[in-house]
């Protein structure tokens, strides 16, 4: 069992265990340790949002990792993919993101990214933990070997070169009115630039981080600002990134939101038209939604499933070699580009069917009605309710209930200490009765 990672890392309340000054000098000393090899300098790529707790965090990361010989290289706030691209461009063993995603301020977490881009396994993060439980002073460098760290200089010019270049270098988003909320977080400075020089015409919200308004009220996961300011400024479209930016969410011209399963489906249907599909078929979780399935299916394409979280949606595409896929919370992942989720970049794609179409972005991006889904969180403070007897049982009435024409997933998060269920059918009044019948049940198990 793993003691600090997650789905995505290590996460958790910032200045509490394991997101602490000490954990953060441990991990990094043993991440460092872990991608040693051979007797060249070693350096590592680290970037964060833009909590309050991220200078902490950053720091003692610096301090870990020079410790052990690497050299440091500081992005400052920078997306997630950002890091995941530059630890490849600047030819790095390591990539470190200081962040919690679309959590509120009060959060952290670090996520890691080999030399190659791509998250780290179960296996290398597992070892990681084990070298940051040991005793690691044997093995520090010497005092003539100690890293040295340094900010890069461009590095947000750099990110947004690269996603210029995954369109063409003819397409032009001239005539689009774009209003783009950036959280507060990680994509405040690069996504506006990057749709300005594209040719839009940008309106920017969220662009305003003081350490402890990262997703609040805003982003992805709070998209009210947004679809008002779309009206109000008459829009074409909105984009809404997370604290970290690497899932997006759009808001049509009318306001109406957009999940990751709709822009999935933009972008399949488009490539596979274009013959750019590496397989007939994307991959996603399994919190998608039938409708999307049954929408590939209409295509002859089909839809993998993976548990929840991106790296796991990446594991699949890499080893079956699919080139498009996601989760329907947005983090969308265009392998042809990026290692990794990234807001920014699925949202140029979804621009770059609107002006190919010469369509309303409503028009373009509601390619299925969604089967009726709910999904309800209940918090919990220890144990494990899922083993607990009387779940077990309503658990099974649920699938039993559902039968053929629906399905049932019940998991706990991998980032906070929730359960999540979720139902969905094609009888809606079936599905909510079902789901609350288990949230209750469950509740009273974790009181």
């Amino acid at each position: 069992m793993r003691k600090f990672f997650g789905t995505d890392g290590i996460r958790g309340r910032a200045n509490t265990f394991p997101m602490t000054a000490e954990m953060a000098l441990k991990v990094g000393m043993a991440a460092g340790l872990a991608f040693k090899n051979g007797g060249h300098r070693h350096r590592v790529v680290i970037g964060k949002d833009t909590r309050l707790s991220g200078y902490m965090l950053e720091n003692a990361l610096v301090a870990g990792f020079t410790s052990v010989g690497m050299d440091v290289f500081l992005l400052g706030p920078m997306p997630t993919p950002s890091v995941a691209m530059l630890t490849r461009s600047l030819r790095a063993d390591l990539g470190v993101m200081i962040s919690a995603s679309h959590n509120p301020f009060h959060d952290n977490g670090i996520k890691f990214f080999g030399p190659d881009g791509f998250k780290l396994s179960d296996e290398i993060e597992m070892e990681i933990e084990r070298v940051a439980e040991s005793d690691m002073t044997p093995r520090l460098a010497g005092s003539m070997e100690l890293g040295r760290a340094k900010r890069i200089e461009g590095a947000q010019q750099r990110y947004v070169e690269f996603a210029k270049r995954t369109l063409p270098r003819e397409m032009s988003l001239e005539g689009l009115r774009v209003v783009v909320d950036c959280a507060n977080g990680a994509a405040y400075k690069v996504a506006p630039e990057a749709l300005w020089e594209l040719g839009a015409d940008v309106v920017s919200l969220g662009v305003t981080p003081d350490g402890y308004n990262i997703n609040k009220d805003c982003g992805s996961t709070s998209t009210d600002a947004l679809a008002k300011k779309v009206h109000e400024v008459r829009a074409d479209i909105g984009i809404a990134l997370d604290g970290d930016a690497d899932r997006v969410i759009i808001v049509d011209e009318n306001g109406q939101v957009i999940d990751g399963d709709q822009l999935m489906a933009v972008v399949a249907q488009s490539w596979h038209a274009n013959n750019r599909l590496t397989q007939p078929g994307i991959v996603a979780t399994v919190m998608s939604n039938l409708g999307l399935e049954r929408y590939l299916d209409s295509l002859g394409l089909s839809l993998a499933r993976t548990k929840v979280g991106d790296r796991y949606v990446v594991e699949h595409m890499r080893s079956k070699g699919y080139n498009v896929g996601g989760e329907q919370s947005g983090h969308i992942v265009l392998s042809d580009f990026a290692t990794t989720g990234d807001g920014l970049i699925a949202a140029l794609q979804i621009m770059a069917c609107v002006k190919d179409q010469g369509r309303t972005v409503s028009e373009v991006c509601r390619r299925f009605d969604p089967v009726p889904q709910l999904l309800k969180n209940v918090r919990y403070s220890g144990g494990k309710p899922l083993e607990q007897d009387a779940v077990k049982a309503a658990i099974l009435d649920g699938e039993q209930r559902l039968g053929t024409s629906g399905r049932l997933v019940i998991r706990a998060s991998g980032t906070e200490p929730l359960i999540r269920v979720m139902a969905e059918g094609d009888d809606e009044f079936l599905v909510k009765q079902v789901v609350n019948d288990i949230a209750d049940v469950v509740a009273k198990s974790a009181a």
